[in-house]
């Protein structure tokens, strides 16, 4: 048997806008009324209706949350800090995963405000006019994690990728590999094109001219990272330094290394990207950028509150810092 809000109140003898106070917690109600009450909902094992609450205040204190893939170390993080800060605001999380598939991710979109959600964070690939369209038509504020609209429309949080690529180029420049290679994704996202283009101006500072063969493109997994490097090796000039775009790549690169005999770092220094606990798994460890993937979730969602609860939002595209950490599998100075 379904109980009611008509059950409690009928039970305690009371009215049922008493009963919503009580649930809600409103202050204005006597000590001896609120202890009746609450000891009528244990005894009945009354549960609040939140749809119907929803209804009636025009809030589900519900956030969608698209992810491309939770099993993923690195949306894992993200999503965990999505949910610490929504806890701390008393919003529910639904999460989804949209494998990064565009069709998927507006499916998503639309079941997310059908499902009548406060706000949605959206992380994704690549951001189409068609995704701003939906973003800027939808009833609720959306944020963007890890994900960059080039439009500057939609609120994001994120880092310098570009800077960031440039640091990581540079160190293996400086550590004496004069063509380093590139391994990335084979998605043209805005966020790939970003850490493109500080490799590409790395070399360019350093005078080292450009080869397109030395850039490499797999899927952001481990296979892709072993494949990216057999590629490198077939090739006449064969890198001593290789930069790659996420870290699960960069432990296929390593292990591809190592299956051929090679040595890392001593005849092939790897640089990873977003210092993921993978960075510490893989022996040799692993130097990496460090992408504060906890912070965007949470900085994301905090965002979001602002927009949600109508608070102030001094700066809506909020890029977060990041670092070095060298670690095994480059060469110390």
């Amino acid at each position: 048997m379904n109980i009611t809000i008509y059950d409690v109140a009928r039970e305690a003898n009371v009215s049922m806008a008493t009963v919503s106070r009580v649930v809600n917690g409103n202050p204005n109600v006597k000590p001896a009324t609120r202890k009746k009450v609450l000891n009528t909902i244990e005894r009945l094992g009354y549960r609040p209706n939140a749809v119907a609450r929803g209804l009636a205040s025009k809030k589900t204190t519900t956030v969608g949350a698209i992810i491309p893939d939770i099993s993923s170390i690195f949306f894992a993080e993200l999503a965990r800090g999505i949910e610490d800060i929504a806890t701390m605001y008393n919003y529910n999380i639904i999460l989804s995963n949209s494998d990064q598939n565009k069709d998927k991710e507006l499916h998503l979109l639309n079941t997310m405000l059908e499902k009548q959600v406060d706000g949605i964070v959206f992380m994704g690939g690549k951001i189409s006019e068609e995704h701003v369209q939906q973003f800027k038509s939808a009833p609720v504020p959306v944020a963007l994690a890890a994900t960059i609209d080039q439009s500057q429309t939609t609120p994001s949080v994120n880092i310098d990728y570009e800077q960031a690529a440039y640091e990581a180029t540079t160190l293996l420049l400086e550590h004496g590999n004069e063509h380093p290679a590139f391994v990335t994704g084979q998605e043209e996202t805005e966020i790939n094109n970003q850490k493109y283009n500080g490799y590409r101006r790395a070399l360019k500072e350093k005078n080292v001219e450009f080869d397109e063969k030395l850039v490499t493109m797999g899927d952001y997994s481990y296979d892709s990272g072993i494949e990216a490097l057999d590629q490198l090796m077939e090739l006449d000039y064969k890198p001593t330094g290789i930069f790659v775009a996420t870290d699960e790549m960069a432990l296929g690169v390593i292990h591809g290394a190592q299956d051929r005999g090679l040595k890392v770092p001593e005849d092939i220094e790897v640089f990873g990207f977003d210092n993921t606990r993978l960075a510490t798994m893989v022996r040799p460890t692993l130097s990496t950028i460090v992408q504060p993937m906890y912070d965007i979730g949470a900085v994301a969602m905090r965002l979001l509150t602002k927009y949600m609860n109508k608070e102030e939002v001094t700066d809506q595209n909020i890029i977060l810092p990041h670092r070095i950490i060298e670690r095994n599998s480059t060469k110390s100075e």
